[in-house]
């Protein structure tokens, strides 16, 4: 996987997000003339047609981490929620893990949890003792919103900027454990301007979890093993992107998310279908992206699932991309700058 690996200058990882959310850089290519240009995101309406269609991604990104105890002990135990399996049931990552067996309780100020199994991945299934309502205020008042490990902070509450900036303006549906990161750069005057010249705004839900850092191991992509994520294309969503492409309408995908769950949901012909399961769609070249026509992005990882997704939309021209954007010091990762790719 060595063709997918890139030097980043690590003071170029974004740890704060712009002070504005369309105040980020945005790097346009164009793969027809293979031209590189630099704006702000705030100047993407003038950048797209009126009458484009965009796919947003509204997951809502829960506050996952907690720190809880060991009922019995007293041994603090980091949680990390990772993948829910039903109202009051989650697997999660547990630190340090190997104490925590079947059977054993942990505690998050009076809401008791149950290891009730320890599975071949090494996660941990939690069920919480409490309805689902009384778990989520707890998880309002005592848990930490999930940053990506590249994101350095002390290990403490969320400050009021994590809360409000590692969420997109729509996020509506779900419970994501990581943010769909290219939405972060819209403000609710962009998507009314956006409206105001035609577009339209389309939402599909892909809750997206803790997998999507995960890198590529080994020289063969075609082994690795693509965690899962649960998506929902709408019938509404579904029948307006088929309408737009009968009229030949250009379809923008708002991140990688965005064009998983599209894909996920187009057959053969090019028709899109309602959509309302678990994705572990893995796309990487010589695939080709057919559900979206311009996709809106961040910069990402190294060795990553997500990079090799942009891979197979630009070519090789990915490196040429961002090289450029090393030079001229934009800000990688889930606080930085963005890519338009027309």
């Amino acid at each position: 996987m060595g063709q997918y690996d890139y030097d980043l200058p690590a003071e170029l990882i974004a740890q704060h997000p712009a002070a504005e959310r369309d105040a980020s850089r945005l790097l346009v290519y164009s793969r027809a003339q293979g031209t590189i240009a630099h704006h702000i995101f705030c100047e993407l309406p003038q950048l797209v047609g009126g009458d484009d269609v965009v796919v947003i991604n509204d997951c809502r990104v829960i506050p996952a981490r907690l720190y809880a105890r060991r009922a019995d002990t007293g041994t603090q135990i980091e949680v990390l929620l990772c993948e829910q399996c039903g109202p009051t049931r989650w697997a999660a990552c547990v630190k340090p893990g190997r104490s925590c067996r079947a059977g054993v309780e942990l505690r998050v100020a009076d809401v008791r949890m149950v290891v009730r199994a320890v599975r071949e991945d090494g996660l941990r299934e939690l069920e919480f003792l409490c309805a689902p309502e009384e778990m989520q205020r707890m998880l309002d008042s005592h848990g930490i919103v999930p940053l990506p490990p590249y994101i350095k902070r002390p290990r403490a509450a969320s400050s009021a900027e994590d809360r409000a900036r590692y969420q997109t303006v729509y996020a509506a549906q779900g419970s994501a454990v990581a943010a769909p990161t290219a939405g972060l750069h819209f403000t609710p005057e962009l998507l009314a301007t956006l409206r105001a010249r035609g577009c339209d705004i389309l939402s599909v839900t892909l809750n997206v979890g803790l997998g999507t850092f995960q890198p590529v191991k080994g020289d063969d992509a075609r082994q690795h093993h693509m965690h899962a994520e649960h998506a929902v294309v709408p019938a509404a969503t579904a029948r307006a992107l088929n309408l737009a492409r009968g009229h030949g309408r250009r379809i923008i995908g708002v991140g990688t998310t965005v064009v998983r769950a599209l894909e996920s949901c187009l057959d053969a012909d090019g028709e899109f279908h309602p959509f309302n399961a678990a994705t572990q769609l893995f796309i990487h070249p010589p695939q080709r992206i057919r559900a979206v026509d311009a996709l809106i992005t961040n910069f990402h990882l190294p060795r990553s699932t997500l990079l090799m997704l942009i891979a197979a939309f630009t070519g090789p021209a990915w490196r040429t991309i961002y090289a450029e954007a090393i030079r001229l010091r934009y800000r990688f990762y889930s606080y930085g700058d963005a890519m338009l790719l027309i």
